[in-house]
């Protein structure tokens, strides 16, 4: 069988992103058998996995999203004699003979109240495309039952095609015994000794709502109020943003939030290692990746009691309204002032952590293409 993989969504900052060169890692090192052909829109990851022999990698340069995924991608997978076109993300070529599967990463345009989060065009434009991009798709997965129940909700014909295909935090997000290297990463950083920590980016041009940081910045200085000592650590591509954009003086806390920016993701298994607890409420999430990092790094977890955090974290975490910052700032109380059950915490993640794995994704999805083409 001959895979092409769309590589676009490769060079996006964010999680799908993360998604696509994860997932194209693990296929390649589990299936030597087939062969896979990379199709990429620019040349930055291009080279990446020169390493493996069942592997071509082709550059597809120039014009937009939509003639790179209707008529550069379609041309050449009829050139390379593809069976089947698999893309990480939410598109397929309309009009191709090849078997297509396409993976979505939530349903959030489609469940009121949270398409509100983004722009109301985009909502516009994803709710008259993406019905086209389901039909011609042979197959879809998607990130969590939560996104599966949104689309087959939106799209009740869609659920003889639709399988939830859960993923992982890299293998480099375990539970780290070196003190010197944790050490030398605090150093390099300026954290401090207590911390709390969140992961969270900023994205321009959009309403940057779902995030939730509003409503984190003002539970933790409630927190402090009631006399926590811990910083507030704050990672994230321009995170810095959103302490431009909260009044961080007036509540109290300016001096205690930290934001170091875009961590080098070597480094960032580190900071869960090193943080007394991860925040996490946000309004929706389909498929939380920090969550599964920091369960895989043993941190205890405060997160919102719904959407896909409900169903990864349940049972693991305080889960709490999102909505309400007193409940956040009793939670973080809760758990930073219990140590016996910040143990239990961490074991209890550790514990869920080994069931989101990328190499259960692969074989999921390996196992879907061979269905498609047999």
């Amino acid at each position: 069988m001959r895979i092409g993989i769309m590589m676009r969504s490769a060079d996006e900052v964010g999680g799908i992103s993360v998604y696509a060169r994860n997932i194209v890692e693990e296929l390649l090192k589990s299936d030597p058998v087939n062969e896979y052909i990379l199709f990429y829109k620019s040349d930055k990851h291009l080279g990446r996995y020169k390493e493996f022999a069942n592997c071509r990698e082709i550059l597809l340069p120039g014009g937009s999203k939509a003639i790179w995924d209707q008529i550069r991608i379609p041309l050449a997978a009829k050139r390379e004699k593809v069976d089947l076109v698999f893309n990480p993300k939410f598109t397929v070529p309309l009009f191709t003979r090849c078997k297509t599967v396409m993976v979505v990463h939530g349903a959030d345009w489609f469940i009121p109240p949270y398409d509100e989060v983004y722009n109301s065009l985009d909502v516009f434009y994803i709710k008259r495309v993406m019905p086209l991009y389901l039909r011609k798709a042979d197959f879809v997965t998607s990130v969590s039952d939560y996104s599966t129940d949104g689309f087959v909700n939106a799209f009740p014909w869609l659920k003889e095609k639709i399988q939830t295909v859960y993923f992982g935090p890299h293998r480099n997000f375990r539970v780290i015994e070196d003190r010197e290297h944790l050490e030398s990463v605090r150093a390099r950083y300026n954290l401090p000794e207590k911390f709390i920590l969140t992961v969270i980016r900023y994205d321009h041009g959009t309403r940057n709502t779902r995030k939730n940081f509003p409503g984190m910045v003002e539970a933790f200085a409630k927190y402090k109020k009631m006399g926590g000592t811990e910083k507030f650590v704050v990672v994230g591509r321009d995170c810095d943003m959103y302490g431009r954009e909260n009044d961080l003086e007036g509540l109290g806390v300016k001096d205690d939030v930290l934001f170091p920016g875009l961590v080098a993701q070597e480094d960032l298994p580190a900071f869960y290692n090193l943080a007394r607890l991860y925040l996490y409420p946000t309004i929706i999430e389909a498929f939380p990746i920090p969550t599964t990092e920091a369960m895989a790094c043993g941190c205890p977890i405060v997160t919102s009691n719904s959407t896909g955090l409900k169903e990864l974290t349940e049972g693991v975490s305080v889960a709490v309204d999102p909505a309400d910052t007193d409940a956040i700032a009793g939670a973080i109380q809760k758990v930073l002032s219990d140590p016996a059950l910040r143990r239990q915490m961490r074991e209890k993640g550790l514990e869920r952590s080994r069931i989101f794995s990328w190499e259960k994704c692969a074989r999921q999805t390996l196992d879907i293409f061979e269905r498609l083409c047999r």
